[in-house]
């Protein structure tokens, strides 16, 4: 349970700015000397803290805040009155909600000179040195003259040696490599010791992303232009955990930088994705708890293309993915699907024309059915990450593209709509599945790779539907659907319905208020 509240009268008292009173000063152990300054105002009437602790020592319980229409006495309270109210026992505040009445307080201390409004930080100081090898060393060097002397700038970076023992002595590895600890003061040129503790590895991921601008400057860490034209970072793609750590120290580093005029953004990353995890049987993957899935024994059996299918198809990005083996199995069979179709009409579109401007039928249909997907798999993977639902839309395509091969005969499938879908299809799936995009890419009559082509494209007229199902709707009430023409006018789209003879059996007998058709979803009589 919670501990005993105690404390300790400490012999002094304060005086109430405000009302002049003494205040008597208190040792407690539940007051958090982390908190704000570690000296809080005991309100006991109005915080059950310290309403507990007053009731034990005998404290005054003075009413300030009373709720609408109640008058509360310390005598009879049983708990504290923590709720919003307005301000009584409180001068020429009383009256006043208590919420406004804290600003009005403030204000009113503010103009007296007797205090006001104070932001306490619970940041404090970095300390950065480490005692490893591992990470940036420290450019200071200690000379008995001098004192604690800087590297300067034409002798950094200041380079960790190769000739290093590690042996577990507690003290930072570069103590023992005498030719990197002794060297002369940049000040006096007399004999000093370098720093051998090394920064906190943190620091140089805190601008690596800098660097990246300017990688061959050797006299700058970065260009000034190329930095400014390339930061702030556009994606930022890692663990929960750096948001709190990395990424943290990543804006330190930049509100420093753009401080001292370095840089120019103000912030590092625009926009975070944090991906989940992989869980088997509902718990991280570890050793210990034997739960761990080899991803050699699955690329051995399925395929790295089938192991990367299914993690990027089994969940979005930012959720947590269970492992599944029949999931996998499931990719797997979906990839051969693949490899059938493709083979099956490899040598059919080899040699196919362009596509004409004008196709019809059920050539059109598959072209609309490539566009939308083309469209679908663009907007996902660009707008939402959403690899899941681009790869279902590829499942899609390969059905559709199935049904056109299976059940129209060859004398009236155009083997340059056969072509552009799975030219389509397959470098929408390179991403995704890269090795198989590759052999049938080949095989369908390619010389240069896949992976050097551009992004598919898609016809913004190719993604209109031909027809639409819209609804029937009598009095907000659904009765009916019916297949029109997707371009049909909202007046035609309105005949059409009143044509139908189950509406006109509806509405026999009855007055037409109105007729609200929404194109391409709708249309409602209002009848009475």
């Amino acid at each position: 349970g919670e501990a005993e509240k105690e404390g300790i009268f400490i012999g002094a008292y304060c005086i109430n700015p405000l009302s002049g009173e003494e205040v008597p000063i208190m040792l407690a152990n539940y007051v958090l000397m982390e908190y704000g300054t570690g000296c809080v105002m005991g309100v006991p009437a109005h915080d059950q803290r310290d309403f507990e602790f007053a009731r034990k020592y005998g404290l005054p319980i003075r009413v300030v805040i009373q709720p609408e229409g109640v008058t509360l006495d310390p005598a009879t309270m049983e708990r504290a009155y923590e709720d919003e109210g307005r301000l009584v026992n409180s001068g020429p505040f009383n009256g006043l909600p208590n919420v406004e009445a804290m600003n009005a307080i403030t204000r009113h201390l503010q103009e007296q000179g007797l205090g006001g409004p104070q932001v306490n930080y619970r940041l404090r100081d970095w300390l950065i040195s480490r005692q490893r090898y591992w990470g940036a060393p420290i450019p200071i060097v200690y000379c008995d003259a001098c004192g604690t002397v800087p590297v300067p700038e034409d002798e950094l970076p200041v380079l960790l040696p190769y000739d290093v023992a590690f042996k577990p002595t507690g003290e930072s590895p570069l103590t023992g490599c005498p030719a990197f600890v002794n060297t002369t003061c940049p000040r006096c040129g007399g004999p000093a010791r370098r720093e051998t503790d090394t920064m906190d590895t943190f620091i140089c991921s805190s601008w690596y992303y800098y660097r990246y601008t300017s990688p061959r400057e050797e006299t700058m860490p970065w260009r000034r232009d190329v930095v400014d034209r390339w930061l702030p970072v556009d994606q930022y793609i890692g663990g929960v955990e750096h948001a709190i750590l990395h990424l943290l120290y990543s804006r330190f580093f930049t509100k420093f930088l753009h401080d001292i005029g370095l840089v120019k953004c103000e912030e590092p990353f625009t926009n975070l994705l944090t991906q989940g995890m992989v869980l088997k049987d509902g718990a991280k993957m570890s050793k210990s708890k034997g739960n761990v899935v080899s991803p050699e024994d699955i690329m051995a059996r399925y395929g790295a293309d089938t192991s990367r299918l299914f993690i990027l198809f089994a969940a979005p990005p930012e959720r947590d993915l269970e492992w599944s083996d029949q999931g996998v199995e499931g990719c797997y069979r979906f990839l051969q699907r693949v490899w059938r179709l493709v083979n099956a009409v490899a040598d059919e579109v080899k040699d196919a024309p362009a596509v004409p401007t004008k196709t019809t039928g059920v050539n059109l249909e598959m072209r609309r059915l490539a566009h939308r997907t083309v469209y679908r798999v663009t907007r996902d993977i660009e707008e939402r990450f959403g690899f899941n639902t681009a790869i279902s839309a590829i499942m899609e395509l390969v059905n559709g593209m199935y049904q056109f091969i299976d059940r129209v005969p060859p004398v009236d499938r155009d083997p340059a709509v056969t072509k552009e879908a799975i030219e389509k299809l397959l470098l929408l799936l390179a991403p995704f599945a890269p090795f198989i995009a590759e052999e049938l890419w080949e095989r369908t009559g390619h010389a240069e790779s896949i992976h050097k082509q551009p992004w598919p494209a898609y016809e913004e007229a190719l993604l209109q539907e031909e027809h639409v199902t819209i609804v029937v709707q009598i009095n907000g009430r659904v009765r009916d659907r019916m297949v029109v023409p997707a371009d049909l006018a909202p007046e035609d789209m309105q005949q059409a319905v009143l044509e139908q003879p189950r509406v006109q059996k509806l509405i026999a007998g009855k007055k037409i208020v109105k007729i609200v058709p929404v194109p391409k979803k709708l249309v409602n009589i209002v009848v009475r």
